[in-house]
């Protein structure tokens, strides 16, 4: 089959398309899915470039050292098959899978996998194991969750996975409930716009921090307003601040805050390392979360709403695979609000 390679830790270099991947076949209990379309995010850019290694304390755009472990779960192994946004149609079934050719499917990016002493135990597609960057992907039954009756279009939902799966997992840690007042950082891009989109739909009101440029963007998913991303941010204004983007900004983000109020993050693009008063956050009773591990109601409800169409993404542009490259580069410029898509 047809793919592209991440080779080693880098730049754009590092992907490599092959046309003589070995198609992969389904054990027990296992789907080989023909992709039909993968998203692009900011965790294959991190996984390509290493990001994710503690040797790195710079924004996601400034990765220049070698890294050894700088995946997700730390050290890769080379080569892999990025991808960690998949749509597509269940081509080959091993026994006992549940599974007929021709459903489509999708499945989440974190793949829960708790075990004694590691209960947010998990393994990400395209990191951990191969993923939707190429013609066929390998994926546990348990896993895949069917799709074949939504009215969404195979680009839209292969944009769901990572964006809509981080969004919904922030807004339930952070419990966001109807009449409550929440602040998205990040809110042009794909999880910031789906947290806009799925904030609305809980009946809280939304604001967003994003560039003047695409403050309309967010505003259509549903925010009441936006904030510039230079603007000093109004004191104790926020029941929740939703955040993927860290950096010098965030002590104004926890300051934004009510007392009471609750923090949770799942990015930090701007940069990993924050500075604070402690006392901001302890004498004003603040919560923060950090999210990552997705419990399984938390696809399982998006995948409920996807069925029935009552959410739907953002879609900029779509690639062919083989110009992964390019894509991943518009990606990085955020010239383009919401989500890329790239097509095998």
């Amino acid at each position: 089959m047809s793919g592209v390679y991440l080779t080693h830790h880098g730049g754009p270099e590092a992907l490599e398309w092959r046309d003589d991947i070995p198609v992969p076949a389904p054990g027990p209990g296992q789907v080989v899915v023909r992709v039909l379309a993968a998203g692009v995010n900011n965790t294959d850019i991190n996984t390509r470039v290493g990001w994710y290694s503690s040797d790195v304390t710079g924004a996601t755009d400034a990765v220049d050292q070698d890294v050894e472990a700088g995946g997700w779960g730390g050290a890769l192994q080379f080569p892999r098959i990025q991808g960690g946004d998949l749509c597509g149609v269940v081509e080959a079934v091993g026994s006992g899978a549940g599974f007929k050719p021709g459903q489509r499917v999708t499945c989440p990016i974190n793949l829960p996998r708790p075990r004694p002493g590691h209960p947010t135990g998990f393994i990400a597609l395209g990191s951990e194991i191969d993923g939707a960057f190429a013609q066929y992907c390998l994926v546990e039954a348990a896993d895949l969750y069917d799709v074949t009756a939504s009215p969404l279009s195979d680009v839209e939902i292969a944009a769901i996975p990572c964006a809509f799966g981080t969004a919904e997992n922030l807004l339930t840690r952070a419990s966001v409930t109807s009449g409550q007042k929440v602040l998205i950082t990040g809110a042009s891009g794909g999880v910031g716009l789906a947290a806009v989109q799925l904030a609305a739909l809980r009946g809280a009101t939304v604001w967003g921090v994003t560039s003047p440029a695409k403050a309309e963007a967010v505003k259509s998913q549903g925010a009441v307003d936006t904030f510039d991303r230079d603007a000093a941010l109004p004191a104790d204004m926020f029941d929740v601040v939703v955040d993927v983007v860290g950096g010098t900004a965030w002590p104004g983000l926890i300051l934004a805050l009510k007392p009471g109020g609750q923090y949770a993050v799942s990015g930090a693009i701007a940069g990993p390392l924050v500075q604070t008063d402690l006392r901001d956050i302890y004498l004003r009773d603040i919560t923060i979360h950090g999210c990552t591990h997705q419990a399984f109601a938390v696809f399982g409800r998006l995948v409920e709403m996807i069925n029935v169409g009552r959410i739907r993404p953002l879609i900029s542009k779509t690639y062919a695979l083989k110009d992964i490259a390019a894509a991943q580069a518009d990606f990085q410029s955020k010239a383009f609000p919401g989500k890329l898509v790239l097509i095998p």
